[in-house]
């Protein structure tokens, strides 16, 4: 089965399942995680894939990204989720304070459904106010899939 075809079926579950999934954490389990391996991750390998990891800021120890990719020993994808009937508006903060004290070129924040793809164009390592990519994947067009393609591991570059 091809990458089009994975991320097809994973939208198709997601639809299929939503309503049965009652926590954060089912909604990772169920629709995050398989999302990443449809991406070639190994969600089950702690050095490309790491939950719960560290992102203290200044004036709070212990804040932690639901997950973060890394590639080549550096952290490349922050993703902070949330259950997948959040409103995502109220939550980019979050994912903001963590960006902005770890080396990850790019910010996920995603309730399952929603993706929202951030990065630093605008200032470096300063997360964007906005994303620079969007998709529901329960309603992803041929041109999102295309773009979803930079972010598989086998194609996902390091910046230095």
């Amino acid at each position: 089965m091809d990458f089009k075809d994975q991320i097809k079926q994973i939208g198709d579950r997601v639809a299929k399942l939503k309503d049965n999934i009652l926590t954060e954490e089912a909604t990772k389990t169920s629709f995050v995680l398989p999302f990443l391996q449809c991406l070639g991750y190994d969600i089950f390998d702690p050095l490309e894939v790491v939950p719960e990891y560290v992102c203290d800021i200044p004036t709070k120890k212990g804040e932690k990204i639901d997950y973060a990719i890394f590639k080549d020993g550096q952290p490349m994808i922050l993703i902070e989720c949330k259950h997948w009937q959040q409103d995502l508006d109220l939550h980019d903060g979050q994912l903001l304070r963590y960006f902005t004290v770890s080396k990850a070129r790019f910010g996920i924040l995603t309730n399952g459904i929603n993706y929202r793809f951030y990065t630093d164009l605008v200032a470096p390592n300063i997360m964007d106010e906005k994303p620079f990519f969007e998709i529901k994947i329960d309603e992803l067009k041929e041109q999102q899939i295309e773009k979803l393609k930079e972010f598989q591991k086998s194609t996902l570059r390091c910046f230095s």
